[in-house]
């Protein structure tokens, strides 16, 4: 499989922002326990992927289906999901300042109903089925997020899916550029695309390194 080429820029701080809420601050940061459901069996699939040796056979096998059909890179849709779960890929996952935010992609309260679901439902979930609500999500974007930043837009802001890296996101003076502050490392005032991705990004780098890819 091509893998893109990764951006170098590395940012220090995200906080989300999604169209059906005010925005939503990242889950903490760093390793944690993978959830049990989706612990790696012994006997592993041929296809590598990204994070692939962190999951279960069944988990990483409907990734690569989703993907194929969503015309996306299944590495894009692992290192996604590593991010929002601070790569424990636990289904149950609650964003921890409060905003409701659960699961695989961090569903805001309002897309999970949107979705037919409730974020307390989900959380019930097992990592392999919650990947349905996954892909339900993802669908009206197939096909518009074969490139990383583009598939992390899905999940983040999607009005800016198929817009260029340069493009901006959030200026000074909305209340999403004060909830993304962080992201303006240069100080000019707006946060493009290319700064509001970099975290995945590099996640991405991380997740294909030796022990993670498989």
């Amino acid at each position: 499989m091509a893998r893109p080429s990764l951006l170098s820029t590395l940012f220090s701080t995200l906080i989300f922002w999604r169209p059906v809420a005010s925005g939503r601050p990242a889950p903490a940061p760093g390793p944690k326990p993978l959830a049990p459901d989706i612990l790696r069996s012994p006997a592993g699939a041929e296809a590598e992927i990204a994070w692939g040796a962190k999951v279960a056979d069944a988990f990483k096998k409907k990734v690569i289906e989703i993907a194929g059909r969503l015309q996306m890179e299944p590495d894009h849709l692992m290192a996604i999901m590593a991010f929002e779960t601070g790569r424990s890929f636990d289904p149950a996952i609650v964003n921890r300042a409060g905003s409701g935010a659960t699961g695989l992609i961090q569903f805001m309260p309002a897309t999970a109903r949107g979705l037919g679901t409730t974020t307390a439902a989900l959380a019930q979930m097992n990592a392999i089925d919650q990947l349905d609500y996954v892909e339900a999500y993802l669908a009206p974007y197939r096909g518009r997020i074969g490139d990383i930043q583009s598939a992390y837009m899905a999940v983040l802001y999607p009005r800016a899916i198929g817009k260029p890296s340069s493009h901006v996101l959030f200026r000074k003076g909305s209340r999403a550029y004060k909830l993304n502050r962080g992201l303006d490392r240069n100080g000019d005032g707006q946060i493009t695309k290319q700064e509001a991705a970099a975290r995945v990004v590099a996640l991405l780098e991380e997740c294909m390194r030796p022990g993670n890819i498989g």
